[in-house]
């Protein structure tokens, strides 16, 4: 299945270390993040679950949920989450989707299929490094995909919500670079009239390019 932005992500039901769970019940009316792993007990993959752990807050406090997705059984997972919580000295509290049969992987499709030789010992291709952002009306506003070899940037990841939230909530989109707190731009749909009205004493760089002070 072939996925783009502003799809409604699409609902599925599954086990994971917290329970079985209905995708889109679990969003409820909040943001999601959705994150997948090549395989359990893997370097790279035990470093990202830990470094997710250890941002709990950064995510809780945007009114965003999150969850893994890896490929192996429920008890692997189980196992496996000592580890992380040994390594990173913290406590995975987020739930992680056990996808043995690649059921959600394929759904969102996450399967490596560039990498012949990213397979499991019964030659299914593993799951790559794929995060979605999804909105409280279930829509994909952010995917990116990651080689199985590299771990993920979270800065990243947060700083991209920080802007879609703002987006959503005053008319303005976000330059290069930005982070939380910086200036941002006058959405193009706004006019020079309204902008005074919304945004006194912007900066108008080109007709096209106007630059106002974070309306938070």
């Amino acid at each position: 299945m072939v996925l783009r932005l502003g799809d409604e992500a699409p609902n599925f039901k599954a086990k994971t270390t917290k329970g079985e769970i209905d995708f889109h019940e679990f969003i409820k009316n909040s943001w999601a993040v959705l994150f997948s792993h090549p395989a359990d007990f893997t370097p790279v993959c035990t470093t990202e679950l830990g470094e997710v752990a250890r941002r709990h807050k950064d995510f809780t406090t945007r009114g965003v949920k999150v969850i893994g997705l890896s490929a192996n059984e429920l008890k692997d997972h189980e196992k496996w989450v000592e580890d992380i919580n040994e390594v990173n000295s913290v406590t995975v509290d987020f739930p992680i989707i056990a996808d043995s049969d690649r059921t959600v992987s394929t759904l969102y499709d996450m399967l490596d299929h560039l990498d012949a030789t990213n397979v499991d010992t019964k030659g299914i291709p593993f799951t790559v490094r794929n995060v979605f952002i999804i909105d409280p009306k279930k829509k994909i506003r952010l995917m990116i995909t990651y080689p199985a070899s590299t771990g993920r940037n979270f800065d990243e990841v947060i700083r991209v919500i920080d802007s879609l939230q703002l987006g959503d909530k005053h008319r303005i989109t976000t330059p290069a670079n930005w982070n939380k707190g910086d200036d941002v731009i006058i959405h193009p749909g706004v006019s020079d009239t309204e902008a005074n009205k919304v945004f006194p004493n912007y900066r108008t760089l080109k007709p096209y390019l106007r630059m106002t002070k974070s309306p938070f």
